[in-house]
């Protein structure tokens, strides 16, 4: 698979706040990837935990490649409660998650982020 072919720009359109741009990258967790992009674009409503912004999704999946640690700047996909989770800042998540990309663009956004704002993902 090409490189082009396995990065996925996408775009977080956040309530009152801008919009961050990412990337998902389909060799982190294939199955994961593959299914947030076919539910594109997805609206949800913000909870925070930590240095975390997080908003629960129609998408189920269970866990691939699960990891117990992220980067600051990780995107991920928490399989307990069926969320798409950016990383902002020093924080590690409640339990493990599917990292599947990274933000590129905006991240400083996310500490901006109020509890119950409206956040789009979608396609770029």
């Amino acid at each position: 698979m090409s490189e082009e072919l396995s990065r996925h720009k996408v775009k977080f359109a956040i309530e009152r706040v801008g919009e961050a741009i990412g990337e998902l990258v389909t060799f982190q967790a294939p199955r994961t990837v593959e299914a947030l992009l076919r539910a594109m674009p997805m609206e949800g409503r913000v909870a925070l935990w930590k240095e975390e912004v997080y908003f629960e999704t129609n998408v189920k999946m269970g866990s691939e490649k699960k990891k117990e640690k992220v980067e600051k700047g990780d995107i991920a996909y928490w399989p307990l409660s069926s969320a798409v989770c950016v990383f902002y800042g020093n924080s590690q998540p409640y339990s493990p998650v599917n990292v599947v990309g990274r933000i590129l663009e905006g991240l400083d956004l996310f500490g901006k982020v109020r509890p119950g704002s409206k956040i789009v993902l979608g396609h770029i």
